[in-house]
């Protein structure tokens, strides 16, 4: 005995894999918003370090940051930078949203002692450089020899 099926009808939506993976991003992107950013309320930049034979020198990516809104502190070798990315005010409806904004936080231990007199930074073009000189005991030195 063969049971009765229903028939799909002409009316019926196709299945579409792209559209329910877009359907997954947006409930987990809204579930990342709403409730995981309150738990991991900051977020770490991109950045390189780089060590020559006199300086340590720091490079962060931070579009759309203002000067104002970064901190620098030096504590013996420890570099830290942090701030906050304000989140624009939007006037029409926002569809999706994968910039970073909020606060942030950079750590990086120097693997040498540093000179924190003589630290600089620049901000330019969305990257903060900050420029760490070695202390004269860390530099590299050629030592004579003698006969």
């Amino acid at each position: 005995m063969t049971l009765p099926v229903r028939s799909p009808s002409r009316s019926a939506a196709r299945w579409d894999p792209l559209r329910e993976l877009d359907e997954l991003y947006e409930r987990v992107n809204t579930l990342w918003q709403s409730g995981l950013s309150g738990a991991l309320d900051q977020w770490s930049p991109l950045a390189d370090v780089e060590e020559t034979d006199d300086a340590y020198t720091v490079e962060i990516d931070l579009p759309g940051v203002a000067r104002e809104d970064v901190d620098i502190q030096l504590d013996d070798r420890r570099l830290t930078v942090s701030g906050d990315i304000e989140e624009k005010e939007r006037t029409g409806i926002l569809h999706r949203r994968t910039r970073r904004v909020g606060r942030f936080h950079y750590s990086v231990t120097l693997p040498g002692d540093v000179d924190a007199d003589g630290v600089s930074a620049q901000l330019h073009d969305g990257v903060l450089t900050v420029r760490v000189p070695k202390s004269a005991q860390a530099k590299p030195r050629r030592i004579p020899i003698s006969s």
